[in-house]
């Protein structure tokens, strides 16, 4: 074992821009700001849209369904992004501020933990501080420190931990099942690898755009769904609406379009209830998927391919 010297850099070598860097970074890697606070988080857009301004990213608390406003500030903190998080989070309805940044004053600090004290016990202010080491002259790593955490989540994340751990190993089982069944019939060319979180992705030939399905462990469903990210939804999903009926029509059912209509990001897809608790039932759900991914991936990776 080899002991290396790390040297704390700005993250702005790596993330030059908040909004076009690491914004993005952190909506494709959510589920490591959703372990460091003990939550199994889903981005519902990113950008989203409230009155003249935007939140960063609007995710959902898996377990509760409740949202959380997450808002990125590459530098020291000041009044006007806690301001802004606490009007996006008034405005959309969210339960949770998680508010990220370089470098937190004593006053910021304390006025979350003041804020933590003082308002109910569903509303929750987290506020992580980000820093990066360099370990060589191309890599370096992240770490996310916590500065100030609700009281009430402190006493229950380390049970609420365990729980996760089963829910990531019934996870992780599931894709594995999942991935060789759909392997097996050799309809889709590259499948990635399994991972014990809430979604799996499958590509269709555009980025930016790909199915992402899920599975709920807590609520007992899966769901195949088309995945349009912002950056191009304004060029994607006016053109497929057009087409809805014709869409519906070759998937054989009605979808649901637009699940969140708030969010930037846009999703079509069908839901499945099953039990995780019955092998049969999730078997029935595996079969589902795969069948209905394969119908998902012949449609749609023809109807983009045909938008120029």
């Amino acid at each position: 074992m080899k002991l290396i010297k790390q040297k704390q850099i700005n993250p702005r070598k790596m993330w030059p821009n908040e909004a076009a860097n690491f914004t993005p970074w952190l909506v494709e890697n959510i589920a490591e700001l959703g372990e460091k606070i003990g939550m199994e988080l889903e981005v519902v857009g990113q950008e989203v849209a409230v009155g003249p301004y935007s939140a960063d990213i609007l995710a959902k608390d898996i377990d509760t369904d409740n949202y959380v406003v997450i808002e990125n500030q590459l530098e020291k903190t000041n009044h006007d992004h806690l301001g802004k998080s606490i009007t996006y989070a008034s405005a959309l309805g969210a339960k949770t501020i998680v508010w990220i940044a370089t470098d937190f004053t004593e006053e910021h600090k304390k006025a979350l933990d003041w804020l933590n004290d003082n308002t109910t016990e569903d509303l929750a202010f987290w506020g992580i501080q980000l820093e990066l080491w360099q370990i060589t002259d191309d890599t370096a790593s992240m770490r996310l420190n916590i500065v100030s955490t609700p009281s009430q989540n402190v006493k229950t994340i380390k049970n609420k931990t365990n729980i996760d751990s089963e829910s990531r190993k019934t996870q992780l089982d599931f894709w594995t099942k999942f991935r060789d069944k759909l392997q097996a019939t050799k309809k889709i060319p590259t499948l990635q690898t399994p991972m014990a979180r809430y979604w799996f992705d499958v590509r269709i030939g555009r980025s930016n755009i790909l199915l992402s399905n899920v599975c709920s462990i807590q609520k007992n469903f899966v769901g195949v769904r088309l995945y349009i990210r912002n950056q191009v939804v304004d060029k994607y999903y006016p053109i497929l609406l057009s087409r809805k009926a014709e869409i519906n029509k070759a998937i054989g059912c009605e979808m649901e379009w637009d699940i969140h209509p708030t969010a930037k990001d846009k999703t079509i897809g069908l839901s499945y209830q099953t039990n995780f608790a019955d092998p049969n039932k999730v078997e029935e759900a595996l079969d589902w998927m795969v069948k209905q991914t394969i119908i998902f991936w012949d449609v749609f990776s023809k109807e983009v391919k045909v938008i120029k």
